[in-house]
């Protein structure tokens, strides 16, 4: 129920909540239009989309502490939200009500943000402040995101590089024994980092030929500088991976090395930090010393480039798509994920073909400075 009511030289529109109070819409200098106004809130509250003003009230900080509160994802996600929240969004609209937030504010303030940031972190920060205002029209405290359809410029990315097995061969073979293992099981498996750093003994099946990621502790975490293992990143990373024959023999190799619970551990068996084995270890094998006579094997590749390619291989080796996701941990959208499984025949054709290519390339030159 909504009615127009006398207020001095103007004309206020009042309406009822469903628990009996009144709540206050807007005034206006005529009767005839607030009347109007009233009847369009009755039709709303009868289809059941009238948006109370009141709501619209609460400021960005106390809607973000709710939205915080109720939304679930992983702890690496969730410090890179509240990096955003904390350092961009909330100090330059975090006491503003949700309703008196506009298009024309957000987009001034994204162009402010272009000037000192990249324009991949400006996407980054624009993406999330639209999820949280979007999440505000769907709990119908405002009528639209001031978010939508906004977009900050992001650049083309060049296509990544990818590693032939000759490749991963000669930045292994500058590596420790230690850290080879490591590279040579990121390339042939397409494990994540997190995934290879939190992966235990437990889980190195190698009996029975295969690595199994633990949907609860299957991968290591670096949140705030500290180290935790945790879920995988999706559902769908919690996965077995079979393994080709010479894979199994390395890693037997590898564990019998040591004794710690880790299979591939940092110095003194701590656990890896990404950082730091791409400083000490990663990067001097991959860019080499041209000044020492050491070349560079690829140019900027990084270490997640090993899980492309992976996929490269397996889409060189003709794996089909459904295998390829689930070795990799992903799930194929829409129908192609509910009716697409994959054979034990499937799997065992994809690591034999994995074997074979390890066999075409397993003589890489020893560097003089390996060891590192």
């Amino acid at each position: 129920m909504a009615w127009a009511e006398k207020r001095g030289d103007m004309w206020r529109v009042r309406f009822r909540n469903p628990d009996g109070s009144v709540g206050t819409d807007s005034s206006h200098p005529t009767k005839t239009a607030a009347t109007a106004r009233a009847n369009a809130i009755e039709t709303d509250q009868d289809r059941n989309v009238f948006i109370n003003p009141d709501h619209g009230k609460i400021t960005l900080a106390a809607w973000v502490d709710e939205w915080l509160d109720a939304h679930d994802v992983s702890p690496t996600t969730y410090e890179r939200y509240r990096s955003h929240l904390d350092i961009h969004i909330l100090p330059r609209f975090g006491d503003t009500p949700l309703s008196d937030i506009t298009r024309m504010a957000v987009k001034r303030w994204v162009k402010d943000l272009g000037r000192t940031r990249a324009d991949s972190t400006v996407a980054s920060i624009l993406t999330l402040f639209s999820m949280v205002m979007g999440e505000a029209v769907e709990e119908r405290r405002i009528a639209l995101n001031p978010c939508r359809k906004l977009r900050g410029s992001t650049p083309h990315r060049p296509e990544r590089p990818w590693a032939t097995a000759a490749q991963v061969n000669e930045i292994a073979a500058r590596l420790s024994p230690a850290n080879e293992a490591l590279v040579i099981t990121a390339a042939y498996t397409g494990m994540r980092w997190g995934e290879l750093a939190g992966l235990r003994r437990p889980n190195c099946k190698l009996d029975d030929g295969r690595i199994f990621i633990d949907p609860d502790t299957g991968a290591l975490h670096e949140v705030g500088g500290k180290l935790d293992l945790g879920s995988p990143k999706t559902p769908a990373a919690a996965r077995d991976i079979l393994l080709p024959k010479f894979l199994i023999d390395l890693l037997r190799t590898h564990l019998n090395s040591h004794h710690h619970e880790h299979v591939f551990t940092g110095r003194d068996g701590g656990l890896h930090r990404r950082s730091s084995f791409h400083r000490r270890h990663w990067h001097p094998a991959v860019e080499g010393d041209p000044d020492d006579g050491i070349p560079t094997i690829i140019q900027g590749l990084h270490f997640h480039d090993l899980r492309h390619s992976h996929k490269t291989w397996l889409i060189e080796d003709g794996v089909p798509e459904a295998a390829q996701a689930k070795r990799l941990g992903h799930r194929l959208p829409g129908v192609r994920g509910i009716y697409s499984h994959v054979s034990a025949a499937v799997e065992q054709r994809l690591v034999e073909g994995l074997q074979t290519r390890w066999e075409q390339n397993r003589s890489p030159s020893r560097r003089d400075n390996r060891g590192n």
